[in-house]
Order: C-alpha cells, then structure tokens, then sequence
C-alpha cells in the first residue's frame, strides 16, 4: 500500500510538472503572438503609405524609376506574404520586410536631391507619417526580439525543452536588420529650419573670442577713440522765480 501511495504521489508531481511547463510554454507563445501582431499592425501602415508617397515622387524624381519600382514591388511582395496564415514572421517574410526597409531608406536619400519634391507639402506629411511608421516598428521589433529570446530560451533549455519536443512548439525566428545604416533610429528633418539654426549654432561656437558676429561686416571702420561721442548728462536748470 505505501509504495502505490508513493507511485501515485510521483506521477502527480510529474503530471503537474508537465502541465505547468506547458501553460508556460503556452503563455510565452501568445505572448508572442501578440507581439508580433503589434509589429504587423505597423507594417501594414507601412503597406498603406508608400504607395501615394512614391506616386508624388514619380513626378519630380524622373531619374529614380528603378528605386521607385523596387519599393513598390518589395511592398507588394511583403503585403502578399502578409496574407499567409501563421500568426508569427516567417523567414521569407523577414527577408522581404528587411529588404523594403532598405529600399525605403535608399529612397528618402535619394529625395534629398530634389528640392522641388522637398518643396511639395503632401510629400513631406507622407514622408513624416512613413518616418513616424517606420519608428514605431523599429520599437515593435525591438519588444518582439525580446519576447523571442524568452521564448526560445524555453522551447531549448531543460526541463522545459523536453516538454516543447513532446507538444510540438518550434522555435520562433528573430525580426533582425543586418543593415548597419538602418539599425538606428533616424529622423528625417521636415524642413530646413532646424538645419540652419543647428548650422548657426555651431558656426557661432567656432567663432574666435572677440569676433565679430556674422550679421556685422568686418569692413565697418571703428570710431576712432578721440572721436568717440561721450555722453554728457543735461544740467537740471533751477526753477525761475
């Protein structure tokens, strides 16, 4: 009687083992999920954008076509595969999405070069919605990294890995950036303002002690101090009698 006590004791610690690794293994997943379903809705903003963007773009940028054309094929691409049931990135679509990040990025520099595109007000609110978009998944990514560490972390180490193999739960694949230009967030500058004032700034920084400042020529002749006017204060006159 003891030793079945025993076996029974045994297989119900062993069956809440399982069961716990598993609801683990299972909060880790859907949270997962959620993470990525937060990054997909910024991709898919993306998808939205580019489109019109790169529509005002073909009328001032006639030298750009093949840059233009591959973001509008990459987009499409990546909207295709959005599409695909799963839930969570696959690698082609990782591949894809990396890709049109690059073109994007390729084709705001390229942009640069024409002031009259920069000039354009509908470009330029397209442009800081796409840049706001495209930092808001740099963040997104960032958080589902962080989950997919967990989560692999789990589906490989001991004891939980025994119980990932048994139910069937995979590894989940990293939303990675190889690009070193675009690992960083950057901030397209909207307009000129800001440029001319951070180049002023430093302009002024650099300037020797005792300069003149750059609103005043240095063709202008001092006074000579003989010369000088000297102010002299009025004398009060006494009040007449």
């Amino acid at each position: 009687m003891p030793y079945i006590l025993i076996f029974f004791a045994v297989l119900a610690m062993l069956a809440f083992f399982i069961v716990s690794q598993y609801n683990t293994l299972i909060a880790l997943r859907n949270k997962l999920q959620e993470s990525w379903r937060q990054v997909d809705v910024e991709l898919n903003r993306r998808y939205d954008l580019l489109p019109n963007l790169v529509e005002i773009a073909k009328g001032y940028a006639f030298n750009e076509r093949e840059t233009l054309e591959r973001v509008i094929e990459l987009r499409t691409h990546a909207q295709q595969l959005s599409r695909t049931p799963g839930g969570v990135l696959s690698p082609e679509r990782a591949q894809v999405e990396q890709q049109l990040t690059q073109a994007v990025t390729q084709f705001f520099a390229v942009s640069e070069s024409y002031p009259e595109l920069k000039s354009n007000t509908n470009f330029l609110q397209l442009q800081g919605e796409v840049t706001e978009t495209e930092n808001r998944i740099a963040n997104s990514r960032k958080y589902y990294n962080a989950i997919v560490g967990d989560y692999n972390t789990r589906t490989e180490t001991f004891p939980s890995g025994i119980i990932s193999n048994m139910f069937g739960f995979q590894k989940a694949g990293y939303f990675e950036v190889n690009d070193p230009t675009i690992r960083a967030r950057v901030d397209i500058d909207m307009s000129d303002l800001g440029g001319r004032a951070r180049k002023e700034a430093i302009a002024d920084s650099q300037q020797p002690a005792g300069a003149l400042p750059p609103a005043i020529s240095n063709d202008v002749m001092p006074i000579p101090a003989a010369e000088s006017p000297v102010f002299q204060p009025t004398p009060v006159q006494p009040p007449q009698q």
